[in-house]
């Protein structure tokens, strides 16, 4: 029978266990409903120690005693045996058990997976008070188990309140507030050197340490045992090169436990020989797969293509592939970087790394070949399906880049050019941060004879429209006609076309604009044809000519639905909705914009979306409901922030500076006006006036001054955080006069800006007015100054803009 002594072997926890705290809810309430419940993951995760945990709050439900089976160093056919004597018995274990309400812990169950399962599955059908808690790093995959994956600790967590926080610990000795990383970290660090504590320092570097440690509790247990000689800048520095770092564990810990290497290489030992090829190959991938891809790079000699599926599935079954969500409706596969780093040490010694990166690239290129091939002339491919194409190019951004990089490094430029302008439209104009800018210069920079001509202008031309949409026209201005020679040179069509259409939208020559619509109406590609039709729409709103503006748009409209191109026709929608707001017809704006939000709910379009957004929010301010006109700037302000979107933040502080002053708050509009201006490098103009102008008469012209250099000195990042939160910056600087404190038109001057808004030239002004042609030039010259314009097309769509 059962030794008596007082039911349970579970020994007494070393020291504090911190965080999971929803974890062991979650498990508690398993272990009430499920006989069998396997805690899976990978080497170093914490399976032992949050089953160890778990089992001592289960235990008062398990009166017949609570069983700790240690099997790690286990050889088959020694299970049953040793299981009978951790319990102390010496005859049969179903019989001893029988009816008690008993809970078997079985740690590490690996070595002996297969006899682990068979006796749990004779254990469960003869003891009907027994309960089986496992760990394993894959599922024993018995009738009524409960497989639990054991998540790595949380790396991101609360910071509110000051950042230095060693007097608000937790009972475990952690730091409160933190993420559960964080407070194993600093609880580790404290053991190991007892003056250690966080501070507004070396907080942020816990915080990399942590999260480049994939929040993997053995991980930082290791590194935060080195701050007895290492500071956690020297550990962050030094993580290139963690299996070294990381090799100072306990004496008295298990072999594979000792070091960060140890521990993975149980793992591996444990691997099949296809299982191995299948794990060092993956490494080929920088951040995540699918497994198409999969197929493509990983299979060859060792692991046929039809094998691999099989294979991926024991590696994620055994914890060392994670599923990570889906991509355009693919799962999605990815390695915890601890795990990358073993493998691409394993795949350098193979000898086979050339030919899997080689494999990698060519893999990319050909489904960005096929992503050329949905929207080439005639396609007229379903929205659908480009939806997943750009969707899987976003989600595999870092793959492509890791490409480019390996291209630049071996000298062979021409399959990632092809790559990189075969998904030209999804580099430019929606805002992805793909951050191909300057592996495009590395890529173009390399002599090659074997680049085409023809491919060479085209990636020429891309990277003008990457400059374009960053604002350096100059630049842009350059690469489009170098690549335009190219391409004309190599008669290649398509590529004078694109082009042209880039020198259209640099310079809005008609000339320009009229060639490159005749190019690719004679080319047969709407796409085309649709961006030289919003090309000339985007010059008409800029200079007044609403009604040429309209019909451009709605040229793209109707292209783009006849296409099926959403991301055509929100376009198409937001220039239409402009129109219609300077026109005045709030009601036709506003359902522009949602039309065109609605289109891009299920796509990373980010500036479009954020355009809509910020429309709908002028649209609502300019009706008088301040209320959702800051619903829908918060939105805008948000999605501009996490994107990046240095130049898009700026302009929504310049809407959230008019909504603030509308809702009586001067103060903090003189801010982020100021904050706007400043981010964007550019003079006051009328808009920044006409929030200023309330604010003078309120606050006084003195107050207004040093809230503007207050302003003017914030960062993007203080900036938002004055708009959502409210939060002020510190007074620390002295007053400044805005630039444009006196651009208030006169009256003369506002009744002559209403005339250059009808068209009138200089002469008619002044037989309009009975002045004299010069007076009316001069009015004109003072007029642009105050404003901060450079042409009357300016002046007439800032006064339709401010009826």
């Amino acid at each position: 029978m059962l030794r008596s002594a007082d039911f349970s072997n579970l020994p007494a926890e070393p020291n504090a266990f911190v965080g999971r705290e929803s974890d062991l809810d979650e498990l508690v309430h398993l272990m009430r409903v499920s006989r069998a419940v396997t805690l899976c993951g990978a080497g170093g995760i914490g399976k032992t120690r949050l089953a160890l945990r778990l089992a001592a709050r289960v235990a008062p439900d398990h009166p017949g005693g609570v069983w700790l089976i240690e099997l790690a160093d286990l050889e088959k056919g020694e299970l049953r045996g040793y299981a009978a004597a951790a319990l102390g018995i010496a005859g049969d274990l179903a019989e001893s058990i029988a009816g008690r309400r008993t809970l078997l812990v079985l740690d590490n169950c690996e070595p002996v997976i297969g006899e682990c399962a068979e006796l749990c599955r004779d254990l469960l059908g003869a003891c009907p008070g027994l309960t089986v808690l496992a760990t394993s790093r894959e599922p024993l995959r018995v009738p009524g188990e409960t497989v639990w994956r054991v998540p790595p600790l949380s790396v991101e967590g609360p910071v509110d309140g000051p950042a230095d926080r060693s007097a608000d610990r937790c009972a475990d000795g952690s730091v409160e507030g933190e993420s559960e990383a964080v407070r194993l970290f600093v609880a580790r660090a404290t053991a190991a050197r007892p003056d250690f504590e966080l501070t507004d320092e070396n907080r942020p570097l816990v915080a990399e340490l942590c999260q480049a440690l994939d929040g993997l509790p053995l991980a930082i247990e290791l590194a935060a045992a080195m701050v007895r000689v290492l500071s956690v800048g020297q550990l962050v520095e030094r993580l290139d090169d963690r299996f070294r770092l990381l090799a100072g564990g306990a004496r008295t810990a298990p072999a594979r436990h000792r070091t960060l290497r140890a521990a993975v290489d149980w793992s591996y030992r444990l691997l099949s020989p296809q299982e191995r090829l299948l794990l060092r190959r993956t490494a080929a991938f920088r951040s995540s797969w699918t497994l198409d891809l999969a197929e493509e790079v990983c299979s060859g000699p060792g692991l046929p293509e039809e094998d691999v599926l099989l294979r991926l599935c024991d590696l994620v079954d055994k914890s060392l592939v994670a599923l990570d969500g889906e991509i355009a409706g693919q799962a999605r596969y990815r390695l915890l970087e601890t795990v990358r780093d073993y493998a691409l040490e394993q795949l350098a010694e193979s000898g086979e790394e050339t030919e899997l990166r080689r494999r990698h690239l060519t893999a990319l290129a050909a489904m960005a070949r096929r992503f050329k091939e949905t929207i080439a002339p005639g396609a007229r491919t379903s929205w659908p399906v480009i939806e997943r194409y750009v969707n899987l190019f976003d989600a595999l951004k870092v793959e492509v880049g890791a490409a480019c990089d390996w291209s630049i490094a071996i000298g062979l430029p021409e399959i990632a050019l092809g790559l990189l302008t075969d998904v030209r439209y999804l580099l430019v104009g929606s805002g992805r941060k793909l951050d191909m800018a300057e592996r495009l210069d590395r890529l173009l920079s390399l002599d090659v004879p074997q680049v085409r001509p023809a491919l060479r202008g085209q990636a020429t031309i891309l990277r003008g429209e990457l400059a374009l949409a960053a604002g350096d026209l100059e630049l842009a201005a350059w690469c489009a006609r170098a690549g335009l020679d190219l391409c004309r040179a190599a008669g290649d069509e398509y590529g004078e076309a694109v082009g042209t259409i880039v020198l259209a939208q640099l310079t809005g020559k008609p000339d320009i604009l009229a060639r490159a619509l005749e190019m690719a109406r004679s080319a047969g590609d709407l796409i085309l044809e649709s961006l030289a039709q919003g090309t000339r729409a985007q010059f008409g709103l800029h200079h007044g000519r609403l009604r040429e503006a309209q019909r451009g748009f709605e040229e793209v409209l109707a292209i783009s639905e006849g296409l099926d191109n959403h991301v055509g026709q929100s376009y198409a929608h937001i220039g239409l909705a402009q129109v219609a707001r300077r026109s005045g017809d709030l009601v036709t704006a506003k359902r522009h914009y949602e039309s065109g939000l609605s289109l891009l709910r299920h796509v990373d379009a980010r500036q479009q979306i954020v355009s809509c957004l910020a429309g709908l929010g002028k649209v609502a301010l300019d009706q008088g409901d301040l209320a959702e006109a800051r619903v829908r700037f918060t939105e805008a302000l948000v999605l501009s922030r996490d994107a990046g979107l240095r130049a898009g933040i700026a302009r929504r502080l310049e809407e959230w500076a008019v909504l603030v002053s509308a809702e009586g708050d001067h103060r903090r509009a003189v801010l982020l006006a100021a904050a706007s201006v400043a981010l964007r490098s550019r003079q006051p103009d009328a808009r920044t006036e006409d929030v200023l102008r309330p604010a003078r008469a309120g606050l006084g012209e003195a107050v207004v001054g040093m809230l503007w250099a207050e302003g003017a000195g914030m960062t993007a990042e203080q900036a938002v955080a004055c708009a959502l939160d409210g939060a002020l910056p510190e007074r620390s600087v002295e007053l400044v006069v805005p630039v444009n404190q006196d651009s208030r038109l006169t009256a003369r001057e506002r009744e002559i800006a209403d005339l250059i808004a009808r068209g009138l030239s200089n002469r008619a002004i002044a037989d309009e007015l009975v002045i004299s042609p010069a007076t009316a030039a001069r009015h004109v010259a003072n007029i642009l100054s105050k404003l901060g314009f450079s042409t009357r097309t300016q002046i007439a769509a800032w006064v339709i803009e401010s009826r």
